[in-house]
């Protein structure tokens, strides 16, 4: 393992913390979906620095970023872009003009106010890495990676992401107020930052996050811990196996996916703890963000207001360590 590569991605996660403070989990999660090639879907409430995450990500990696903010008129057009008639030479002819979706790092500010077609655009190119434009496919950057937002309090006049398009996500990040003292230190940098000229940030290599991923895909996994992966996600499917609250909290279980995403999510934060191995505790550190937007829960544990994060402590509970 190379500490090289290891020592550039913690300063990454350094400085982004002293620009987004208080948020630890949320710049950690960010981390671990970008050296997974994942996308991540944040809900949290306005002005707990969402934006201001991605932003700090891009300034640090001089990565292109680009915002969409979604709206109901918003069109697929407007996010993947259109071919339009130029003039070259006396002569018109149709050239493609990229959208915004054509940028290293996207924000996909509400997503959930934009109609479903709009939507499937955005989730076909994090899905395929391409864009389809009259019958053209443009590849999307190598490091290209998108952060969705949605508000969890505001639901008039949302388009809610169907299940299946939920689970094209990753990662879901559920962001909460800063504690006390992280308001007070983020009052003052806000002060500091208006009277600087420049940015202070370092930046680090792109190739660091693709040396990372080279790792962390062939790191090897043991069959007990690939197990207990699986059975993470089988105990969503068979919730009456593992107790009765499980039973009455879980309507419909994970997909395969989830599997997929912990065994990646697993290796990445083994690797960001410098191990070349993965231990139960590294699945146990990121079963919550890749579990939580996969859970369909029963009206009784809505109405008794379980969230899927108390449903996840219990799966851990009852599942057993291989």
């Amino acid at each position: 393992m190379s500490n090289e590569h290891l020592n550039a991605i913690n300063s990454m996660m350094q400085q982004m913390s002293q620009s987004v403070i208080g948020q630890d989990a949320v710049v950690r999660t960010l981390t671990l979906a970008l050296l997974c090639n994942g996308n991540v879907l944040l809900e949290g409430l306005p002005g707990t620095a969402k934006t201001r995450s991605i932003k700090t990500l891009s300034r640090v990696l001089q990565a292109g970023l680009g915002r969409i903010q979604f709206t109901p008129d918003l069109l697929p057009s407007d996010v993947t872009g259109s071919e339009i008639y130029q003039d070259n030479k006396g002569t018109s002819e149709l050239r493609f003009q990229p959208g915004p979706i054509f940028n290293e790092l996207v924000l996909a500010d509400e997503i959930n106010r934009a109609p479903a077609k709009v939507q499937s655009a955005l989730l076909e190119a994090m899905e395929e890495r391409q864009v389809t434009v009259a019958g053209r496919s443009y590849p999307l950057p190598e490091l290209f990676m998108v952060l969705a937002t949605q508000n969890p309090i505001e639901q008039e006049g949302t388009y809610p992401l169907p299940e299946a398009q939920m689970d094209r996500f990753m990662m879901k990040i559920s962001v909460d107020y800063p504690k006390s003292d992280a308001e007070l230190s983020i009052v003052r940098l806000l002060q500091q930052e208006e009277g600087q000229s420049k940015d202070t940030l370092t930046s680090i290599p792109q190739s660091h996050v693709f040396a990372a991923r080279d790792v962390i895909q062939r790191m090897a996994v043991s069959p007990p811990i690939e197990q207990y992966i699986v059975d993470i996600v089988m105990a969503t499917r068979n919730p009456g196996d593992y107790g009765d609250k499980l039973l009455h909290w879980i309507d419909t279980g994970s997909s395969p996916r989830a599997s997929i995403s912990l065994h990646r999510a697993s290796r990445a934060s083994a690797w960001l703890e410098g191990k070349d191995y993965v231990e139960p505790s590294d699945v146990q550190s990121v079963v919550h963000s890749i579990l939580r937007h996969r859970l369909i829960m029963t009206y009784d544990a809505l109405a008794n207001h379980i969230s899927p994060d108390d449903i996840i402590d219990e799966l851990l509970r009852q599942v057993a360590v291989g």
